[in-house]
């Protein structure tokens, strides 16, 4: 049950949004990034967050990319194209890759 606050702070969210108070925030019309991993716990979500600045990407995240290009490479190609069969033999290569780091 919403207590009488809450229902107070909504009406004046909501008189605030009819009145145009929110117009001309910064980033209006942009999405929101959203960099909180709920489940992490927060010594995990630091790592996490240098990684990610310092640019490191796990391998698996490599491989799923090149999964992705090799897999519309080959919807490209014809049947018989000799060249489908060598990318079909690397993609099975990489999902197998994938199937051993255990995260399919």
């Amino acid at each position: 049950m919403a207590s009488i606050l809450d229902i107070l702070a909504e009406q004046r969210i909501l008189d605030a949004v009819r009145n145009g108070d929110f117009d001309d925030l910064p980033g209006a019309g942009r999405p929101l990034v959203f960099e909180d991993e709920l489940f992490v716990s927060p010594e995990q979500r630091m790592v996490n967050h240098i990684l990610r600045n310092a640019g490191f990407t796990p391998p698996e995240i490599g491989l799923r990319k090149e999964i992705a290009a090799l897999r519309a490479e080959i919807e490209g190609l014809a049947p018989d194209d000799a060249r489908r069969r060598t990318l079909r033999r690397r993609l099975a290569m990489l999902i197998i890759q994938l199937q051993e780091i255990g995260r399919v």
